[in-house]
Order: structure tokens, then C-alpha cells, then sequence
């Protein structure tokens, strides 16, 4: 039998094991941590959920990164509400992780920047489709990419980072033994943790 994880029975060790999956997501692509889905409100109050590539997990910090085209629903519900939440689920380790938050926009500055310089040249593509994301189409084929390395700079306006900043954060792990469930919430600087029924 298989010997329960150090995290079993330890709410600091869960956060901890927690944020190292997070923080692994966007370096590891097939981690199910990589893609995490995200969840939005629309100005009609109806919940929207799609999946997103996470670029950054800083657990100092308590913020998770993502980018997306500043024309689409996502980047617009954003901007209305201020909040966010994301969910992960790993069936490999049974882990479930939810995050949500408070989210920022970074369009024109320096985090946005740094974001566009760092990402390879096939993820910018994006940013410069036309019509714009979520646009009605004639045919499934009726839009285009840009195709020179000048069309994809111009891409940039349309280009924002999205800071996740966590004020909670649930983990779940399933186990025949017994599962377990833990919450946090942000205290100050830090967390505060305790168990729930799963």
C-alpha cells in the first residue's frame, strides 16, 4: 500500500505542497497544473469558465499569472469585476486546487512588457487575429494571423498580462483512507488555514 502523503494530516505542509504544484504548473506542460481552468462573471451575472496556460505561480507573493488578448470576454469581464478564480485538478495525484482572487489587468506597463518579450513568438500569433477573439465568422476559416514577424508586433496593443492576486485558496486530495480538504485565506501577509469536510 502506497504511504500517505507528509500533507495528510499537516494543513502547513498542504499549503506548501499546495503552492509547489503551482509554482511547477507553468514550467511542466503536461503538469495539470498548466492549463487550470479560470471562472469569470459576464455583465449579465452568468458564470464563465475557460482554460487558460499559467505562466507564473509566486507563492511569496500569493499570485498567479496568465495572459490573454485585451479585446476578448475574459479580459472585459476582468476589467468589470476585479475577481477571478482558477481550478486544477490533477488525476495523477488526486489534487484538486482552487484559487480566487482579486485580478489585474496589465496592459501598458512594465509587467506587460516583460510578459510580451518573454513569450515565444508562436504564443504572439494570437494577439494578432482579426477579427477580434469571440467575433461572429461567416465560416469556421474566415479570420487571419498575422504571418510576418512585423504583423506580429503589432499584435502587441492587443496583448495584456492578468495578475491573480489569491485571498483564498481551497486543496483537495482524494484518498480511499480517508480525504482530505483544507482552506485558506489571506491574513496580512500570510495564510490562514484550517480543515474542512470534504
Amino acid at each position: 500500500m502506497t504511504p500517505l502523503p507528509a500533507f495528510f494530516d499537516d494543513l502547513d505542509a498542504s499549503l506548501a505542497h499546495l503552492w509547489r504544484l503551482l509554482e511547477d504548473g507553468p514550467a511542466l506542460r503536461r503538469n495539470a497544473f498548466h492549463m487550470p481552468a479560470l471562472a469569470t462573471v459576464d455583465e449579465a451575472g452568468a458564470p464563465q469558465v475557460r482554460t487558460i496556460v499559467l505562466r507564473e505561480a509566486d507563492s511569496g507573493a500569493g499570485s498567479l499569472r496568465f495572459h490573454c488578448d485585451r479585446r476578448s470576454r475574459k479580459a472585459a469581464e476582468i476589467a468589470a469585476s476585479g475577481r477571478a478564480a482558477l481550478h486544477g485538478y490533477d488525476s495523477v495525484s488526486k489534487v484538486q486546487i482552487r484559487v480566487s482572487g482579486t485580478a489585474v489587468l496589465h496592459t501598458d506597463d512594465a509587467l506587460a512588457d516583460a510578459a510580451w518579450a518573454g513569450s515565444l513568438a508562436m504564443s504572439l500569433v494570437c494577439y494578432g487575429v482579426a477579427p477580434e477573439p469571440g467575433a461572429e465568422l461567416a465560416s469556421g476559416d474566415a479570420y487571419s494571423l498575422p504571418e510576418t514577424d512585423a504583423s506580429i508586433a503589432a499584435g502587441r496593443p492587443n496583448f495584456c498580462a492578468v495578475v491573480v492576486n489569491a485571498t483564498r485558496l481551497e486543496f483537495l486530495f482524494l484518498d480511499r483512507r480517508g480525504h482530505r480538504r483544507a482552506a485558506w485565506t489571506r491574513d496580512g501577509d500570510g495564510w490562514a488555514g484550517t480543515w474542512l469536510a470534504p
